[in-house]
């Protein structure tokens, strides 16, 4: 289900809960909405349809990736970035970097670690910003 976008600055501001088993349909509704906007966004973080949990959906070239429990193992490379968020108006600067390694579950709760550079970096930093609280 296509939900709606949440624009409170204190409801995002929120640490999200970890993710489990029975906040897979959250997942499902987070990729629906994000298809529903992806013609002016490429990734979410389930606490942008009012679900505080970590869990995170994005663009990965063609084809639309999730993540449950993301959290970055190592970073390198920074470098400034300016962002949009489809939560929020305007664009704010912050520092990211070219290549990360992350760790997270599939929905079968199954550990993957997985290095991610360019592009495909910059969204899951945007995104795990967003299940830590912090507004980009």
């Amino acid at each position: 289900m296509v939900r709606e976008i949440v624009h409170d600055p204190i409801i995002l501001a929120r640490r999200s809960a970890p993710a489990a088993m029975e906040d897979i349909p959250a997942a499902d509704d987070l990729m629906e909405t994000l298809l529903a906007n992806k013609e002016r966004c490429v990734g979410m973080a389930a606490n942008m349809i009012g679900v505080s949990r970590r869990i995170i959906v994005f663009q990965d070239g063609d084809k639309y990736a999730e993540m449950f429990n993301p959290e970055i193992i190592a970073s390198k490379d920074p470098y400034d970035a300016e962002e949009g968020c489809l939560s929020l108006d305007g664009t704010r600067k912050t520092k990211r970097y070219k290549s990360i390694k992350v760790r997270w579950q599939t929905r079968a709760f199954r550990t993957r670690v997985k290095n991610f550079t360019g592009w495909t970096a910059q969204i899951i930093q945007h995104e795990i910003d967003h299940t830590n609280g912090i507004l980009i």
